[in-house]
């Protein structure tokens, strides 16, 4: 019930003051948040590394409302992957980028966020790795496929992600689990109204195994993110069934959270990656994961108790 209103108060500003001030803000911040700057997020990525552990990395601050301010996301990735050029890790440390924060949303955003985001395509796959296109509300999905399509003619490893809650994922699953494909499958963390979502957790779970099933069946290479253990031993299963082997699909989980089944899962052979934020424009992040579950919830009012 408290999820669909936290998200509500992602968007409000008064909100965004609140959460900012409260006194226990930065420890839970911090939890899901690797760093503010590059400086503070590449040990965390050697680190990962040196568990076996693979990272994407996401630079948060989607929320922009000026072109300069798309221009500086881009040069945000940009130094992003100068550094991880530096660290040498091929595609055991790729970027995540929501397009919003390219300027999508402004007036030609379409345009202007495909001008920004080929760069840092472009530059990733310079130096081993690629570019994973998150996806945000229902609003801006047709632009997203339509962008991925279209940077996948020079650059075919870019990923895409698509939501289990959406009732148009199955056949969006259909149609990019072709061969040489990188799709990421998650539940869904926006908002989203009962026209176009499932609004029950476990409809919403239904669907999840279906559109793993639909991926693992297909060409393409499957990336379950997800921290629920039981799709997760569902998703072996489906991925044992389809003749997978275990480098022919990933899991992926964020920073923060279930740290100990990242590792358990890299210790059986799992491909296993940490979906890693970092910069200083948390808020948006940082309310979709206390959305997500109770618990994060209640650790944050816990430490704004304890704090007062």
């Amino acid at each position: 019930m408290l999820g669909p209103v936290i998200l509500a108060a992602s968007r409000s500003d008064k909100m965004r003051r609140f959460v900012s001030a409260a006194p226990g803000t930065k420890q839970v911040v911090d939890r899901f948040i690797a760093g503010e700057t590059v400086d503070q997020v590449v040990p965390i990525v050697q680190d990962a590394a040196d568990k076996g552990l693979e990272v994407t990395l996401d630079v948060v601050g989607e929320d922009i409302t000026t072109v300069e301010q798309s221009y500086a996301a881009r040069d945000a990735y940009l130094e992003l992957v100068g550094r991880l050029k530096e660290l040498g890790l091929g595609t055991r440390a790729e970027m995540s980028v929501k397009l919003s924060m390219f300027g999508q949303s402004l007036e030609g955003g379409h345009e202007l966020a495909l001008a920004n985001v080929r760069p840092v395509v472009e530059a990733a796959a310079a130096i081993g790795t690629t570019v994973t296109l998150d996806a945000e509300d229902h609003t801006t999905l047709d632009s997203m496929f339509a962008i991925h399509e279209e940077l996948r003619r020079d650059f075919p490893d870019t990923g895409c992600v698509i939501q289990a809650y959406l009732f148009r994922t199955e056949d969006d699953a259909r149609r990019l689990a072709a061969a040489g494909s990188r799709v990421r499958i998650v539940k869904g963390a926006y908002k989203e109204p009962a026209s176009v979502a499932y609004q029950d957790k476990a409809e919403v779970d239904k669907a999840f195994v279906r559109i793993v099933k639909i991926l693992m069946a297909g060409e393409g290479y499957p990336m379950i993110g997800s921290h629920d253990p039981r799709l997760i031993t569902i998703t072996q299963e489906l991925a044992r069934q389809a003749g997978r082997k275990l480098d022919e699909y990933e899991f992926q989980m964020l920073y923060g959270i279930r740290s100990d089944e990242h590792v358990r899962l890299a210790a059986e052979g799992h491909r296993m990656r940490v979906y890693t934020a970092y910069g200083t424009d948390w808020y948006g992040y940082f309310m979709r994961r206390l959305a997500e579950k109770p618990a994060n919830l209640l650790f944050f009012a816990r430490s704004i108790l304890t704090k007062g």
